[in-house]
């Protein structure tokens, strides 16, 4: 085929540049040559993708398109869904930005925790009764600015994760506030820059530039008059105090202009860190401090410079801090490739199990999702084949996924031909990768991409652990999957820096637009972890530091919201009249107990456990928690049967386990984390004909179980100096397990002062 053009992307490796060559192909469709693979430019003929417009003004259309946000339906729709950065509400509207705070007014029950969008105030324009439409002017790590109405006459509206703060600019008009009803005024009077106003049981505080007045006191619309200032700022306070309105006066003409994030991984120390840092423009007066929202997550470990204040939210006490930025730290949770086979498996039954798992005819073609979770089940097998010296079953399991992932990292076929189905296709009107065939709505709601491409960069991984010159063969496409889904780089001219991972919020979102009522949402944690597990693999074997980083930086930070949103391990956050034991989903405006597919109690705990392997360990971090979940689930499982049963007239079943009828192979592993005898013996229990999870394995199961019943539960104190390891912890005695995936000989040292001396491409414990 001739060349049309050549153009240059930049990968994630810094400074280092790639010419590609676009070709056209017979059916118009340009096929970009990527290293050993191609993608498509544009979407196929009859492809789904997102829509056609995009809301955000002309001075961005140049700009790869930020999505899978909390306040990405701003971008999707003419105004906006809820959006949630808490400790506000807020959603645009005709009349404006309406704003409120859902700490005040939290609700929960056995189906979820509510701290939904209200309807405190809005801020409006006075010259302009209703917009047509509210539009992204900017962003930045975890804020966004939004413009209503027109450069000259309408609103500019910045707002973000953690800040209390509303900062606008108001032209041609003069800002408005207006309530349902006339607000209780507890500070200040017409005369005064300042408001403090209560709203039902929430305070805000109304700072118009210094020398403005007010009209409409007493009556639902307030209006400053601002001399023809153009900034003016609002705020959520946490209590009516004179000396906490104080404080905010000092900082509320600090707009922020920039948030941004930084990160570091430790490989010594065996922790990573994050750095979070405020850009002001002062309006008035001098400084560069704001006030911010710590989540739980944060402050467990920031060297923040506390208020004493803090916000009732969804995920908790959200603590008020002062300052230009804060950094946190945490321990990077036991990761393994694989665990160690153990004694107490026998070799002949490992055979029996690996064979059923690679008997019959594989799939090998299919869409990303559930392609992906075969991807991720031979990626799992592998290295336990590996082990266990069944070389056959090794070659197999490395075919299978060598002939998936290059087909998908080829657009065209023979001949040149662009291919029906396995291949992805770059969308530049967002800047996005999309792989065909799609499911779940990652085509045209660009959801889940995360979820799905993470096991193709997790299996790329495992490969690449054993032939790194295949992954450098096929890097250039790797690179571009890593980057749709969490460029590491704000100036990548092809994809939105960190597209699926919020860095204040401490999590991935699944939605790409976020239209909901409850904001984004992000439902199997696992699979992020998962997707994170597959950068930190692939980074560390093929020798590229800054992906790896990028990738114990994200599991490590996911984990840790995971242990606090979805399980409160620690049992701190959750509210009492909540009485399950884990957030199925985390949404913006909720915590809920239920599964976007099913109500089954086995779903509804299982979809954030799963795909178990090596770097599930997170999950039993915390053992107690662990059981109490499971001992939870059995409860919820046991009351939805006896239920089914009476309702059908049936017999009344009893079980401890047993009884599972959906993935019960992979609630039997998160048993072993708690309990591995348990679990061992509703192993032993299963049926002869007994099928594992679509993307988890019978040899997986059982060499897990045998691991935990041999070395016992995770020691989460202890950490190591080398990204592959674990300590565990039977009847006082630790054992500590090393997997060195690098060409040379290794010492992985733990923080208790334990040696484990690894060969190369080894597992060895101590």
């Amino acid at each position: 085929m001739p060349a049309a053009e050549c153009g240059i992307i930049y990968l994630s490796r810094p400074l280092f540049l790639s010419a590609l060559c676009i070709l056209s192909s017979a059916r118009g469709v340009e096929v970009v040559n990527a290293g050993a693979g191609s993608y498509l430019k544009g979407l196929p003929q009859g492809a789904k993708g997102p829509p056609r417009e995009i809301w955000r003004t002309k001075e961005l259309a140049h700009l790869p398109m930020p999505t899978n946000d909390w306040w990405s339906s701003l971008a999707w729709v003419p105004f906006s869904d809820a959006m949630f950065p808490h400790p506000l509400a807020l959603k645009a509207e005709a009349g404006g930005l309406r704003v409120s705070f859902p700490g005040a007014n939290i609700t929960a029950n056995n189906a979820a925790i509510f701290a939904g969008l209200g309807d405190d105030l809005v801020l409006g324009h006075s010259a302009v009764p209703a917009f047509t439409d509210a539009k992204v002017a900017g962003w930045s790590d975890w804020f966004v600015t939004a413009q209503m109405g027109e450069v000259a006459r309408g609103l500019t509206l910045t707002f973000g994760h953690g800040s209390p703060f509303i900062f606008a600019t108001v032209t041609g008009g003069a800002p408005v506030v207006t309530f349902k009803q006339a607000p209780v005024i507890f500070a200040g009077k017409e005369t005064d820059a300042v408001l403090g106003v209560r709203v039902g049981k929430s305070a805000y505080g109304l700072f118009a530039p210094a020398g403005s007045t007010w009209s409409g006191t007493g009556t639902p619309r307030l209006e400053a008059k601002t001399n023809g200032k153009s900034w003016f700022s609002l705020a959520v306070l946490p209590d009516e105090k004179p000396e906490t309105l104080a404080m905010f006066v000092k900082v509320a003409h600090h707009h922020v202009t920039e948030s941004k994030v930084v990160w570091s991984y430790d490989e010594k120390q065996g922790r990573v860190t994050t750095g979070f840092r405020f850009e002001i423009k002062a309006r008035e007066g001098s400084g560069e401090d704001t006030l911010f929202g710590l989540y739980p997550h944060q402050w467990r470990s920031a060297d923040a410079k506390l208020t004493g204040h803090s916000y009732a939210s969804v995920r908790g006490p959200m603590k008020l801090a002062s300052g230009a930025g804060f950094t946190t730290t945490s321990a990077l949770p036991p990761v393994l490739p694989s665990l160690p086979l153990t004694e107490n498996l026998k070799p002949e039954e490992l055979s029996a199990w690996i064979a059923a798992d690679l008997a019959g005819k594989p799939q090998l073609t299919g869409d990303t999702y559930w392609l992906g979770k075969q991807l991720g089940k031979w990626a799992t097998l592998l290295p336990i084949a590996e082990q266990a010296g069944d070389k056959a079953a090794l070659a197999e399991c490395d075919r299978r996924i060598r002939t998936v992932l290059e087909n998908f990292l080829a657009a065209s076929g023979a001949g040149g031909a662009v291919k029906r189905e396995g291949f992805f296709a770059y969308d530049p009107l967002w800047g996005t990768l999309i792989g065909f065939p799609a499911s779940f709505g990652s085509d045209d709601q660009l959801n889940d991409h995360h979820f799905h491409y993470g096991y193709f960069l997790r299996a790329a991984g495992e490969i690449a652990r054993r032939d790194p010159a295949w992954a450098k063969k096929h890097s250039e496409m790797l690179q571009l999957i890593v980057r749709d889904i969490v460029s590491p780089r704000r100036d990548d001219a092809m994809f939105p820096f960190l597209r699926c991972f919020d860095p204040y919020a401490g999590h991935s979102w699944a939605s790409g637009h976020a239209k909901f009522g409850d904001g984004n949402n992000n439902e199997s944690s696992s699979e992020a972890v998962n997707a994170w597990f597959g950068l930190l693999l692939l980074g560390e074997a093929t020798g590229d530091k800054p992906l790896r980083d990028l990738g114990a930086w994200l599991l490590a930070t996911e984990v840790a919201a995971v242990e606090d949103y979805w399980f409160d391990v620690r049992d701190d956050l959750h509210p009492v009249a909540y009485p399950p034991s884990v957030v199925t989903m985390v949404w913006g405006g909720k915590g809920s107990n239920g599964t976007w597919f099913s109500a089954n109690p086995e779903a509804v705990h299982g979809i954030n456990f799963l795909p178990v392997t090596g770097a599930s360990l997170y999950l039993g971090r915390w053992p107690d928690y662990a059981g109490k979940n499971f001992d939870a689930l059995v409860k919820e499982n046991l009351a939805a049967d006896q239920k089914d049963a009476a309702a059908k007239n049936k017999p009344v079943p009893t079980h401890d386990g047993t009884g599972f009828n959906e993935w019960a192979d992979v609630l039997w592993m998160y048993r072993a984390l708690s309990d591995p005898a348990h679990a061992a013996r509703l192993w032993q229990a299963r049926p002869a004909d007994f099928k594992p999870e679509a993307g988890n394995s019978l040899a997986q199961t059982g060499a897990w179980i045998a691991a935990f019943s041999a070395l016992g539960t995770i020691d989460r104190t202890v950490t190591a100096d080398a990204p592959f390891t674990a300590c565990f912890s039977r009847d006082g005695r630790k054992t500590h397990v090393a997997w060195n995936i690098g060409s040379t000989a290794r010492t992985a040292t733990f923080s208790d002062g334990a040696k484990v001396q690894c060969p190369p491409n080894s597992v060895a414990r101590k």
